[in-house]
């Protein structure tokens, strides 16, 4: 079946379950998934952090699962998001990467935002009577893309986002808690899927004053990173606070995990004025991946393993530690289908598995493999990776060429300190071979319908194509990257950038465009190796 073709077979086996004894609406469960952004798996106090406080994260647990083994599909943003809304590998639909300028996004061979037409959760759920919303950051296309379906189109009855294409407003960063209680309050009455996506801890920082001094006694870079944490904490108790107080508490699933693992600290110490509000960057990014090898961008354990707790009452065990299950966000789309009684459409194809007796406290082992890939830089020692495969206990971590491979049996070595592939070469051949046959199954390009026009507009203002722009060598751009480091770290902040360019037009869209990994800086090679900018 056509991803095309999906939307319609939905509603003929909608029309056709109509006509079968259907669960009460009372009876069906209320689903809220609260996806942060950038969370290490060690950034809770409850997996052990040295000095976070993450009361509300905490009181998840108590009062539902704590799973150890969840891993997104991707080590960044977009990717990872796309895998939770479909129920498919990211690869699928060529999103390797995080959407940004129609220019990136066609230099990294990707489509300009997320196939409204694919599977997804939200409209699947709409069709059998849930009302459906969305609030926080969306990243299933960019603000940079002109065209982008709005999130109506993927299946939400209501949405208030920021990260959305070109036309949508921009809700505020720090509204989507508060804009999720008020949907919970006035859907009270029927069940509700809500998507809450938090921007903690993503950059820029911009912790609250009070969250500020509540950790004053901190250096620095703990003190901010402290701050967005119980910022981000304080968000998920607003949320657990309006489903008790309009009284579906109790008849409510609600998840959390994070998308990727913790953001790499940064050089740039300075804070940025916004308006009178000071935001912060990479150098105060000071997650922790709780003992796991790698950050984001890797895909390795602290790229791709994020919290994941589980409260349904009456369902999910409270208290409960849950190290067994390997479960993935491919596998949340068929799990929360059958916790809404919402059978699958048979030609549906799925990546993930139901696990939702795991969620309800029965020991479960997923059957299938996982596979992940990664195209984004690889300038740092664990962004190496390029694909990787996971079976059962087994992990490998293969190199573009799958030359380069590495072994891990993690249920023994969590940390990927052990490299066991000379010991057990019939593994590492197995594994490979899957990790092989199932990229050459990928599509080798984006659907054409997920394609801005702005790539066949000559006439578009980008950062490369300004009228009357005289373009620059590569040579004249390390010359400007030697004037502009001002404190010879090889890395290039936006004042630094800014202050180098003396005031000229759309610094930031253009910086950014530099910015290939989106990590807030940029390198030589993404500055000097850039497509054609102005001359400086």
């Amino acid at each position: 079946m056509t991803k095309r073709a999906f939307p319609a077979m939905c509603a003929l086996w909608l029309a056709a379950a109509n006509l079968a004894p259907a669960v009460a609406a009372d009876d069906r469960p209320n689903i809220v998934f609260i996806y942060a952004d950038d969370w290490g798996w060690g950034d809770l106090s409850c997996h052990g952090h040295r000095y976070l406080e993450t009361p509300n994260l905490d009181r998840l647990a108590k009062e539902g699962t704590d799973f150890h083994q969840f891993n997104v599909l991707n080590p960044v943003c977009s990717p990872s998001r796309a895998a939770v809304i479909t129920g498919q590998y990211p690869a699928r639909f060529c999103i390797h990467q995080h959407f940004a300028s129609w220019q990136q996004n066609r230099e990294r061979g990707m489509p300009d935002w997320l196939d409204p037409e694919a599977p997804s959760l939200p409209r699947l759920l709409q069709q059998a009577g849930y009302r459906t919303g969305h609030f926080g950051k969306w990243h299933l296309t960019s603000r940079q893309v002109h065209g982008a379906p709005s999130p109506e189109k993927y299946g939400y009855d209501e949405a208030k986002i920021f990260n959305g294409g070109a036309e949508l407003p921009s809700a505020p960063i720090d509204a989507a808690a508060d804009d999720a209680a008020a949907f919970i309050k006035a859907h009270a009455n029927r069940p509700f899927f809500v998507n809450v996506w938090l921007h903690e801890s993503h950059t820029p920082h911009v912790p609250k004053e009070e969250s500020m001094q509540r950790w004053k006694d901190l250096g620095p870079q703990q003190q901010v990173y402290a701050a967005v944490i119980t910022d981000g904490d304080n968000a998920v108790g607003r949320i657990l606070d309006a489903l008790k107080e309009a009284g579906v508490e109790q008849n409510t699933l609600v998840m959390f995990s994070s998308d990727n693992g913790p953001e790499w600290t940064g050089a740039k110490k300075t804070p940025t004025d916004r308006g009178g509000v000071l935001s912060y960057d990479t150098y105060y990014s000071v997650g922790e991946t709780g003992g796991l090898r790698g950050r984001k961008r890797s895909l390795f354990e602290g790229g791709v393993r994020t919290p994941f707790l589980v409260r349904w009452p009456g369902h999910t065990p409270a208290g409960a530690t849950n190290d067994s299950t390997v479960f993935t966000a491919v596998d949340l789309l068929p799990t929360l289908c059958a916790a809404a009684d919402v059978a699958l459409p048979a030609d549906y194809h799925t990546d993930g598995e139901n696990l939702l007796a795991a969620i309800n406290g029965k020991a479960v082992q997923r059957t299938r493999p996982i596979f992940w890939q990664w195209t984004g830089n690889a300038t740092e020692p664990d962004w190496w990776p390029r694909m990787a495969v996971r079976d059962g206990d087994w992990k490998l971590v293969l190199g573009a060429d799958a030359k380069r491979a590495e072994l891990y049996r993690l249920t023994d070595d969590r940390a990927e300190s052990k490299d066991v592939a000379r010991q057990h070469a019939d593994v590492v051949a197995r594994l490979t071979r899957l990790a092989l046959d199932w990229r050459a199954k990928l599509p080798a390009k984006p659907d054409p319908a997920c394609i801005s026009s702005d790539r066949d507009d000559p006439k578009a203002a980008t950062p490369d194509n300004r009228p009357g722009a005289a373009k620059v060598t590569p040579e004249q751009r390390a010359r400007a990257f030697a004037r502009w480091d001002v404190d010879h770290n090889d890395v290039l902040t936006f004042e630094e950038y800014q202050a180098g360019l003396k005031g000229q037009a759309n610094l930031a869209e253009r910086y950014k465009n530099f910015d290939k990994n989106d990590d807030g800086k940029l390198t030589r090679e993404e500055f000097v190796g850039a497509a054609a900018e102005p001359a400086p």
